[in-house]
């Protein structure tokens, strides 16, 4: 049989008691503790994808920069799929010149890759996040230093840089001042899959190429908008895995990357599918009665 008694509800007298022996065991738990600072940890990161070895002798550099000169970037495609490396390379038809110069061609690039990468900031700031001006202007400063042109110092005459934005778009780390600056290191042009700023002064001053997507401006600086992570290691940029000391082949088609290790057969392959379509188009300018220019004299 059941009982009909309820059961008796627990003393509050005999709760109380171990309710604060509960209390006092966790309290001391925590006084027990060590008192200083914790211990910080800094994950070892592993790059898997390593850097390729090459012959980056000025001898070397020479060679492969003659044997490109005034090579389409149509050429050196048709060199690419010759070798079994059809679109390899190949930069996303996004990626255009942000000014043409059809009369001498000063827009085409031609050089050896050094490679940069930014990464989104880990930082923003709000409405009224600084008490004056030179509050925000202490952190424009501090933020600078976090993403510099640090690649910079290691850049040859010859080089290009190619910087991947990671999908920092609206930040124009291309700009009319410090791009003028990367040319007077010798640096012949700027590939990102991101944009630049200043455009109407780099276009009015042509001084050095610029590629970017869909040849348009990203306005705002750096600070608050994005931080650089690393350069002279593999990034990807609209599609391609790009090596530092890559070649890099660009015009009014796009750009093109070729793998340092293929660039003298490729360059060879091409060369012969240009001076074979020059040949071609000079017998159809003397037939059309166009003069011939520098994009159809061969001997």
């Amino acid at each position: 049989m059941y009982s009909s008694q309820k059961p008796h509800a627990k003393c509050p007298a005999l709760v109380a008691p171990a309710l604060l022996a509960s209390t006092f065991a966790v309290l001391a738990s925590f006084a027990a503790r060590p008192q200083g600072p914790a211990k910080l940890t800094t994950p070892q990161g592993v790059r898997l994808l390593q850097n390729k070895s090459f012959d980056d002798s000025d001898r070397a550099r020479k060679e492969i920069l003659d044997l490109y000169k005034n090579l389409r970037l149509t050429d050196v495609l048709d060199g690419m799929d010759l070798i079994g490396l059809q679109d390899i390379g190949l930069m996303s038809p996004d990626i255009r010149p942000l000014w043409r110069d059809v009369d001498k061609f000063s827009h085409r690039v031609l050089g050896f890759a050094v490679t940069v990468r930014h990464v989104p900031t880990d930082v923003r700031v709000g409405q009224n996040s600084f008490p004056d001006l030179d509050g925000f202007k202490k952190f424009k400063s501090d933020q600078y230093k976090r993403a510099p042109d640090a690649w910079l110092s290691t850049a040859k005459p010859g080089d290009v840089v190619v910087i991947d934005a990671a999908g920092v778009h609206e930040c124009g780390f291309i700009g009319s001042n410090n791009s003028l600056g990367w040319a007077e290191k010798g640096v012949v042009g700027a590939i990102t899959n991101a944009g630049a700023r200043d455009t109407d002064e780099i276009i009015k001053v042509k001084k050095i190429p610029v590629y970017c997507r869909n040849a348009h401006s990203t306005r705002g600086v750096r600070p608050g908008r994005l931080i650089a992570e690393s350069y002279n290691f593999p990034v990807n940029c609209a599609g391609v895995t790009v090596f530092p000391g890559d070649l890099i082949v660009a015009d009014g088609d796009g750009v093109i990357v070729v793998p340092r290790q293929h660039a003298l057969e490729v360059g060879r392959l091409a060369r012969q599918i240009n001076l074979g379509d020059q040949k071609s188009r000079a017998g159809r300018f003397q037939r059309l009665k166009i003069p011939l220019d520098d994009t159809v004299k061969v001997q």
